[in-house]
């Protein structure tokens, strides 16, 4: 994995994590659409914290399992210490 997680990254973990097909295209064409209408629940999202702490070896931001949106995520995701290793 990159230094900053990618949207094509984000879409093969909501494959591994959730059984989701989503193309990181749109995601990146729609970034207003959330992660509910593409069909990730909360557990689910929980699936896709957890593989990234296990990646990285410490936690996530508290606020990861909120973030509504894929923009969201990688936009706090790749602000925090954990990917930028600060």
């Amino acid at each position: 994995m990159t230094a900053q997680l990618t949207l094509d990254e984000l879409a093969a973990l909501m494959k591994s994590a959730a059984g989701l097909t989503v193309d990181p295209e749109e995601m990146a064409n729609r970034p207003e659409v959330t992660f509910a209408e593409y069909g990730l629940d909360s557990l689910g999202l929980l699936g896709i914290v957890g593989e990234l702490e296990n990646r990285f070896g410490r936690p996530l931001p508290p606020d990861a399992e909120r973030a509504k949106t894929p923009r969201d995520f990688l936009d706090l995701v790749n602000t925090d210490t954990v990917t930028t290793g600060a």
